[in-house]
């Protein structure tokens, strides 16, 4: 009996994940249908990693912190902290206007009445960017290692990926959140959640900058610690040595962020739907 409900729920999960092509194509074609929007984003990238660049020219390289025994350029730094922040933005702001989009086109409720389950279509709305960025942030880095002269340890890449990937779940957590708050008041509230982390992320600038009670606060920031533990792989010689005590934060973070935005989300269906305004905007 045991075998035939594993053989069932195996089977119901191959038949959602089958689902989720459909909302890939879907979002890729709706991008692809405003073209210049498409282009103008990795433009705009590459703009803000000149400007970056030009702004290193006024900072003093002995003010920024030294990883294994290089001294790196302010360029360098920060690459790392426009990658994670420009992440944590797309992911955050999209989550939400998706389900507004959804809304505002009035297909929520009937997407929400098919045969679905509510995290296929959770995870259907950020999957494309799961895609995206990623090659997003490969154009990026090849543009200012060609461009603008930045070294990264080749022996790094790995490390920085695992860190990212058990990174991403924290914000996916973040982002259902957003989308929870968006079927309730009908608009997200990324505006402040994005900044709040990156002030206390290191992003931008060391985090010895900061007040005492802030870098305290930063010391638990899970995108603080991802930055600093890819900027030791990718700048240094840190390697994999850092990365376990960053996963060992990363993951029970990321853990609590999914639980409280599945919860969330349901919480805030049942809501709508009991009070018969899913489909008001």
């Amino acid at each position: 009996m045991s075998s035939v409900v594993h053989s069932g729920r195996l089977a119901d999960l191959g038949s959602e994940a089958a689902k989720l092509p459909a909302f890939v194509r879907r979002n890729f074609l709706e991008a692809w249908s405003y073209r210049a929007v498409f282009f103008f984003d990795f433009i705009g990238l590459a703009f803000e990693a000149l400007t970056f660049y030009f702004i290193g020219k006024l900072v003093d390289p002995d003010s920024l912190p030294r990883f294994g025994s290089e001294q790196v350029s302010y360029i360098e730094f920060v690459a790392v902290g426009i990658v994670i922040s420009g992440f944590v933005g797309l992911a955050l702001v999209r989550a939400g206007a998706a389900f507004r989009a959804e809304q505002l086109t009035g297909t929520l409720e009937m997407l929400l009445m098919t045969p679905t389950a509510a995290a296929t279509i959770q995870f259907g709305f950020v999957v494309y960017d799961l895609i995206y960025i990623p090659v997003r942030t490969a154009v990026f880095f090849a543009v200012i290692v060609l461009a603008l002269d930045v070294r990264l340890a080749a022996d790094g890449v790995m490390p920085a990926i695992v860190t990212l990937v058990f990174f991403i779940p924290f914000v996916w957590g973040l982002g259902i959140v957003l989308s929870a708050a968006t079927v309730t008041f009908k608009r997200g509230g990324a505006i402040f959640i994005v900044p709040l982390l990156t002030l206390t992320s290191g992003a931008f600038f060391p985090l010895t900058l900061l007040p005492d009670w802030l870098q305290r606060i930063a010391e638990w920031n899970p995108m603080a610690i991802a930055i600093d533990t890819m900027r030791g792989a990718l700048l240094g010689d840190a390697g994999w040595s850092e990365v376990g005590s960053a996963v060992a934060v990363l993951v029970p973070a990321s853990a609590i962020s999914l639980a409280f935005g599945i919860m969330s989300f349901r919480l805030a269906l049942r809501r709508e739907r009991r009070r018969g305004t899913l489909g008001l905007y």
